[in-house]
């Protein structure tokens, strides 16, 4: 008689290519970035950082009613959706804006969801911050959590079937993973051998709720192997690795038929949104040390800067640029028009 140990007693390895001071690290397997695609990547994390701050503030000053940022996890969402076609359809949690900004989603019209007003695709039907656009293959987000995943596997399984050079990708948080959702899509991926990408931005903290007091597995990726899923675990502040992963993930979902589960080790480093004090639960030197010293878009910079690629004139030019984009004034200007 023989039991299973609950612990193989080793975590499972996090995929690493680039330092915490934007150095490859010797020997890492990593796909190769163009300057132009390393540019826009850069240049679209400053402008999700930034969109974030003027929003948040905006909410502060009663012009929004919600909000909530991806501060920390600006290179899960670029990354990853540079890594990704345009045909490929995304069923994101509600941390993803930045893969709508890569696929051409204008500042505008994120702040007109937010304002709910006539020029919103939703005409106000919902709360800020649930973006969707069906020009973009970007699923309209909804506030129940993790209910996009069974629906993703849904949607993978009507691309296997169309026979579509395509596959889904589904984003959730860890707290999501804790929803039975979560379970089901797993499973129900890998019986029916839906082209879908799972990727969990384990940031630490579903709302309140420490991943201490969520599971006692060694985080997310092993559930993976329990549903007979492919899987890795990486770090979510890594521009380089988050790109690859997910690149390999794709090209394995579509040529072999097979779901993939990607776990991207990260840090909410803002409040979980505009109702919650963070500061209430968690140390505030631990939320600087990930702000200042693990922060995913100066990491990057360090690196593009060190091919050559950038430059402090670039980067003042560029955050001139998007302060025009994003003046409060001007994208807020438009009355709220909801509908009853």
């Amino acid at each position: 008689m023989r039991f299973l140990s609950e612990s193989s007693g080793k975590r499972i390895p996090c995929y690493r290519v680039l330092n915490e001071n934007g150095e490859i690290i010797t020997g890492s397997d990593y796909e190769q970035l163009s300057e132009e695609v390393s540019v826009k990547i850069y240049s679209n994390m400053v402008s999700l950082q930034m969109m974030d701050t003027v929003f948040y503030e905006a909410q502060r000053q009663g012009r929004i009613s919600f909000y909530l940022t991806s501060a920390g996890e600006e290179a899960i969402n670029i990354a990853s959706a540079a890594a990704l076609s345009a045909d490929d359809i995304i069923l994101p949690q509600y941390r993803e804006p930045g893969i709508l900004l890569w696929r051409g989603f204008t500042i505008q019209e994120f702040a007109n969801q937010c304002l709910g007003n006539k020029d919103d695709y939703g005409k106000g039907r919902q709360m800020p911050i649930h973006y969707g656009s069906k020009k973009h293959n970007f699923v309209t987000i909804s506030s129940p959590i993790a209910t996009q995943l069974p629906q993703a596997v849904g949607i993978a399984y009507s691309l296997k079937m169309d026979r579509k050079d395509a596959c889904v990708v589904t984003y959730t948080g860890d707290g999501g993973t804790s929803e039975g959702d979560f379970h089901a899509a797993l499973n129900f991926s890998a019986v029916t051998e839906a082209p879908v990408v799972f990727i969990c931005r384990n940031n630490g903290w579903a709302i309140s709720t420490h991943i201490s007091e969520q599971f006692r597995s060694d985080g997310i990726v092993v559930r993976g192997r329990a549903y007979g899923i492919r899987s890795i675990r990486v770090d979510g502040n890594d521009v380089l690795a988050v790109y690859s992963a997910i690149h390999a993930a794709r090209e394995m979902a579509i040529s072999e038929q097979r779901p993939v589960l990607v776990e991207a080790l990260s840090y909410r480093v803002g409040h979980h949104s505009t109702s919650d004090d963070s500061t209430k639960y968690r140390p505030v030197d631990e939320i600087v040390y990930w702000k200042m010293e693990r922060n995913p878009v100066n990491r990057f910079r360090k690196w593009v800067e060190r091919n050559g690629w950038w430059s402090e004139e670039k980067e003042s030019e560029l955050r001139s640029s998007v302060k025009k984009q994003v003046k409060v004034d001007r994208i807020f200007h438009i009355s709220i028009f909801f509908i009853a």
